[in-house]
């Protein structure tokens, strides 16, 4: 791939260096000569052009990430899908994965944690919100700028809501490490899969390490879909109990019990961050009706320890013990009157605070007449309004005496400058000169301001501009009566097109979906023929291939099993290409045969496994291998590699042991997309 460095993609994207490299796609640093900007050029590589699924997902990821607007959700300025080279342009990011700065910190602090997944269950809300679920939520897909920013990238594998009756296809999809329970078996995904996979990169930061590891990725598998994780206390005993109870009930196997959303993952993290004692005594009914809690803290266990050693003594000392009671009556009876008689000479108790947090200084005041709020310090906040207090020293359940000083850090409001002037520069000047803040572009024709400079913006020159805050740049298209020239849309996706006809004043009209033998999603006809000379803001309609209907074709397997085979029930694991197909509980005795099906279709292998000239089939029982076939499509045979190696289904089979396949040492976290 180091032949585009150098290279001018679409006359407009300067190639400069290699940023990223994956398993479908290598990613570029590129400078866009017509945004005077540096964007990031992910490139699908060259081998799988003819690859309807890996040109299916670079498809997917463009239009999920068109779909979203979010500052923790990496942008997409461009796609380019044409049978020559296909791109998708996104925001460079100057900074490292989530999953390199693991490595590099081998445990991350925890609050540093909460910082990180605070921002992706934010991206992953606003996904939500619009109808995708991400499924391939790893630290290798978060990326993580110098000023602790987070941006979730990677929606190649990402599924939409209109697409509910279609998903029971896609299985065992995402990364084995962070794969949730229900896409380990194949079935149906919502937004809780992607709440699985938090609580596992919280895990993962806590502690150092994944939950649940293997030799093969079907073993991983297993694991997600059987296994209980060990605590994260019992790993790093740092780790506050209520954190650890938020990563645990996020990571939960039944799905039903885990957060539902990630506004209530957000909303437990909150109050985490308001006291970090807090435990929330989560508890889950087991099979049996019985009730399971988390695991307590040891200091909890002492007290019950303690407590069990006195109820061993009590028979011995029983006479001492009321001996002891009745004394101990008389004395508190003594010192209850004196306190009694005491206490009407006082006239204020001590002081409970409660949670000032919000409240301003005066309504502070006003709930507590008998201390004195001082103001200790004002920063601003973009979460807390002017004079609204952050933060209180002592905090809220301490008591003081009458008269002690509570001091208080308020909120100055949202931290503001003057909005620069950018009138009459182009976009690209007006944006460096508002880098960090989000910018949203309306362009209008004007005789007065020259093309592709700022007519006005909203805020004006000088009002103030919170951090965060949305400009609105008001681009000129320049004169209304100049004629456009047509661009050629042949190839180009609805989103490239949209662009491109925007940056030339004009508009995207109808769009009409048609079968042809072009690329799905990819434009086959245009109303004006290209090169053509319109009026600014003429609509341009266009119709879009959705694909041509293949043929069917099958290769049934049928394994006979011998009359000496065990009468009991085992887990045969299917896999395709080293990708895990389904599960099936069989009695070898009792059904004599173990039969399969493997239908080609639409580049795919049962609905989900990129199709190959030839297609490995492994069928492993107990972890080991039993048997492995190699499919051939186009003879619609299939022929024996390996096995069957019946005596792993004979009685004196060992009960579990796990073996590496030939494949497993070629397998890495960057070539597993769809393990």
């Amino acid at each position: 791939m180091d032949k585009y460095i150098g290279k001018k993609l679409d006359g407009r994207y300067e190639i400069q260096e290699l940023i990223g490299f994956g398993g479908m796609a290598v990613v570029f640093k590129a400078y866009d000569v017509l945004e005077n900007r540096y964007v990031a050029v992910k490139i699908l590589k060259e081998e799988y052009l003819n690859n309807e699924e890996f040109r299916r997902r670079f498809r997917n990821e463009s239009k999920a990430i068109a779909m979203l607007s979010h500052p923790n959700i990496v942008k997409i300025f461009d796609v380019n899908l044409s049978d020559s080279v296909q791109y998708i342009v996104m925001e460079y990011i100057d900074g490292i994965t989530l999953k390199e700065y693991i490595s590099q910190q081998k445990v991350v602090r925890w609050k540093e944690a909460i910082h990180f997944t605070v921002q992706i269950l934010r991206a992953l809300q606003h996904a939500h919100d619009n109808g995708i679920v991400h499924r391939d939520v790893k630290p290798q897909n978060v990326m993580l700028l110098q000023d602790g920013t987070i941006k979730v990238m990677d929606f190649g594998i990402a599924r939409f809501a209109r697409e509910n009756g279609r998903t029971v296809a896609d299985k065992a999809i995402g990364s084995v490490h962070y794969i949730s329970p229900e896409q380990a078996r194949g079935e149906q995904t919502d937004e809780r899969t992607d709440i699985y996979a938090v609580g596992i990169i919280l895990y993962e930061m806590l502690t150092g390490q994944v939950p649940f590891d293997g030799e093969t990725p079907v073993a991983i598998a297993i694991k997600q879909m059987q296994e209980e994780p060990r605590l994260l206390t019992d790993i790093n005993p740092d780790v506050p109990v209520g954190l650890e109870e938020i990563a645990l009930r996020a990571m939960q196997k039944d799905r039903a019990l885990r957060y539902q959303s990630a506004s209530e993952m957000l909303k437990d993290i909150d109050e985490f961050k308001q006291n970090p004692d807090v435990v929330f005594e989560y508890k889950y009914f087991n099979e049996d009706g019985s009730t399971k809690y988390f695991e307590r803290p040891e200091v909890h266990d002492h007290a019950a320890k303690a407590s069990r050693e006195k109820q061993k003594k009590k028979g011995e000392y029983t006479i001492s013990i009321l001996a002891g009671v009745a004394v101990a009556c008389v004395l508190l009876a003594a010192v209850a009157v004196f306190f009694f008689f005491k206490s009407l000479g006082q006239k204020t108790p001590d002081v409970v605070l409660p949670n000032l947090t919000g409240k301003t200084v005066e309504e502070a005041q006003k709930e507590l007449p008998n201390v004195k709020i001082v103001i200790k310090d004002k920063i601003p906040s973009a979460e807390y309004d002017v004079n609204q207090i952050i933060s209180q020293e002592p905090a809220k359940d301490m008591t003081v005496k009458v008269g002690s000083e509570v001091e208080v850090i308020v909120s100055s409001g949202m931290q503001t400058i003057p909005m620069p002037d950018v009138v009459e520069k182009t976009v690209s000047e007006a944006r460096e000169a508002l880098a960090g803040y989000e910018i949203e572009e309306i362009r209008q024709t004007n005789s007065e301001v020259e093309a592709g400079c700022i007519i006005s913006t909203n805020p004006k020159a000088g009002e103030d501009l919170e951090a965060g805050a949305t400009v609105t740049l008001f681009v000129s298209l320049g004169s209304a009566d100049l004629p456009v020239q047509v661009p050629d849309l042949f190839g180009m996706t609805v989103v490239s097109a949209r662009n491109r006809l925007t940056l030339l004043g004009l508009s995207l009209g109808t769009v009409t979906e048609v079968e042809s033998d072009e690329p799905e999603g990819t434009i086959v006809s245009q109303s004006i023929k290209k090169d053509s000379r319109v009026s600014k803001g003429t609509a341009i309609n266009v119709e879009v291939s959705k694909g041509a209907s293949a043929e069917e074709i099958s290769v049934p397997i049928s394994i006979k099993f011998p009359s000496d085979a065990s009468d009991k029930s085992y887990s045969f694991v299917i896999s395709v290409n080293g990708t895990l197909l389904e599960t099936k509980q069989i009695n070898p005795k009792q059904e004599g045969t173990l039969s399969m099906v493997f239908v080609s279709m639409n580049g795919k292998v049962n609905g989900k496994v990129t199709e190959q000239e030839y297609n490995e089939v492994e069928i492993t029982v107990n972890g080991r291998t039993f048997a492995k076939y190699v499919i051939d499509f186009k003879t619609q045979s299939a022929s024996t590699k390996f096995g069957p190696d019946y005596s792993l289904i004979k009685d004196s089979a060992p009960e579990s042991s796990v073996e590496s396949s030939e494949e497993s040492s070629e397998t890495s976290e960057s070539s597993k997309p769809n393990a």
